[in-house]
Parts: structure tokens; sequence; C-alpha cells
């Protein structure tokens, strides 16, 4: 009896070690990838394929893997010290987009494949806005994201990294470049404001010209543009007007009136009678003693 019950612990015993080796085996040689993730299979330290998603089978304690991530990952550039190229100190951030395309390359080409890509694109930011005047990062902020996106997108090419997109967010000034910047601003507001009112006022101008050419051609325009004029200021019921008599409505009656009346008579200048000049007589007068 006591032989039977001991060879029964040792067969449990034996059960539970066997049972907790298969467990071991099976989460060593069988690996779930998800559908994003990718594995990199090392056979004693050597490359040997990609495998995933899905199930995976491994040689237990011969073979290993590396999990890779092929989502796009989203990393913030810290604030980096940059001075322009017309000698403008800013400080300025970004936003990166990556992701892996290749994961042989990025665990074997390089050590660890996302902080390498974030320090060279903060370098490669300080790089590229350097060789920029301020003016250029304000107004051109799209074509910079583009350039910064295609540097990085070639020298991380061969980590099998693809830099989707670089978003540069912010760019601080210091308070006096920020006061000198609304300055120039103003100024230019201004400019344009003086040129548009120039402009209009020569516009103007020319139309006043064509209006006054075309109303001295035919005279009974002004006429009638002078009693709307009449018409417009008796609409306001003032008091008193007063309105000077245009030329054009009393010139015939002046032309009329020179017809009828005679012409003057001539009047001749009286001429004085000439003055008749006697000879004068000189007179000696003696010396004084």
């Amino acid at each position: 009896m006591t032989y039977e019950l001991s060879d029964f612990i040792t067969t449990f015993a034996m059960a539970i070690v066997i049972f907790f080796v298969a467990i071991i085996f099976i989460r060593a040689a069988v690996k779930i990838l998800r559908q994003y993730e990718r594995a990199v299979v090392f056979t004693f330290g050597k490359f040997q394929y990609v495998k995933g998603p899905g199930l995976v089978f491994l040689i237990p304690f011969i073979q290993e893997i590396v999990r890779v991530d092929l989502r796009i990952q989203v990393i913030e550039i810290p604030v980096q010290d940059v001075i322009s190229r017309d000698n403008v100190s800013m400080k300025v951030d970004a936003i990166l987009y990556f992701n892996v395309v290749n994961p042989e390359h990025a665990i074997i080409k390089v050590q660890s494949f996302v902080p390498a890509t974030v320090m060279l694109a903060q370098t490669t930011l300080r790089a590229v806005l350097g060789q920029h005047t301020l003016d250029e990062m304000l107004s051109e902020r799209k074509k910079l994201s583009v350039d910064l996106q295609e540097i990085l997108d070639n020298q991380t090419h061969i980590w099998g990294i693809k830099v989707s997109n670089v978003e540069i967010r912010t760019i601080e000034l210091t308070e006096n470049m920020i006061r000198a910047i609304a300055k120039q601003a103003e100024a230019e507001r201004d400019r344009r404001a003086k040129i548009i009112h120039a402009e209009a006022e020569f516009q103007a101008s020319q139309t006043l010209v064509n209006a006054a050419q075309i109303l001295s051609s035919i005279p009974a325009a002004m006429q009638l543009r002078y009693l709307q004029t009449l018409t417009e200021i008796g609409a306001e019921q003032n008091s008193t007007v007063i309105f000077p008599m245009p030329l054009d409505l009393i010139k015939p009656f002046l032309e009329l009136m020179e017809k009828k009346m005679p012409a003057p008579p001539t009047i001749m200048p009286k001429v004085a009678p000439p003055i008749a000049v006697s000879e004068v007589t000189p007179v000696q007068v003696p010396p004084m003693e």
C-alpha cells in the first residue's frame, strides 16, 4: 500500500514537471505576432529571415526573434536653439513621422533606430534652418518642412526607415525681435495703403478727364448735367440755393444783343495847338568885384 502511494506521488510529480517543461517549450517555440508586427529571426545569432504576422514557430533555445513595429511613430523633436542666416537667434521644435519599411535593416544596420532617427532629425533641423533667413522661416514653413523630410528620408533609407513627414511646429523669438517684426509689418501695411490710395486717385483723375472730354464735346450733355445737379440740390429742401448761371445758357442771348446794337461813333482825339516860342536875347552879367 505504501509502495503504491509512493509510485503515485512520483508519477504525479513527473507529470507536473513534464507539463511545465512542455509549457516552457511551447512558449519558446511558438510566437504570436500582431498584424502590425514583424519578427526578425536569428539562428545562433545569425540572421535567418523575417516572419509574421500570425503564428511563428521557432526551434527552442536555438532561434530567437526581435519584434519590430511597422506602425507610423510620432516623435516630438525637442526644442533646438537655431541661428538663422541673418543672425537671428530663435528656438524651434518640430514633429517627426516615420515608420519601419525594412525590419531586417532596422535591426541589423543600426543599434536603436528610434533614438538614432530622433537625433539625426535634431541635427538636420538646426543645419537646414540655419541656411535660411527669418523671413523665409516664417513665410515658407511648408517648403522647409518638405526639405527636412527629403533630407531625413534619404539618410534613413539605409536603416530601413521611411520618414513620411516633418512638421515645424513653433518658432519662438525674443521680445525685441517680435517688436521689430511688428514695426516692419505696420510699415508694410502703411506702404500698401498709400499705394492703393495713390492708384485710386490716379484712376479717379483719369475718369474725370474722360468725363470732361465727353461733356466738352457735347454742350447739351453739360446742360443736362447742370440741371441734374440742381434737381439733387432741390431734393434736400434747402431754404436758399445759390448757384452760378452757366454761360452756355445765356450765350445765345448775348450774341443776339450784339448783332442788334449799332456800332458806336468814332471819336477823333483833340490835338493841342502849337505853342509859339519867341527868341530870347542873352543878357551879359558883369563880373563881381
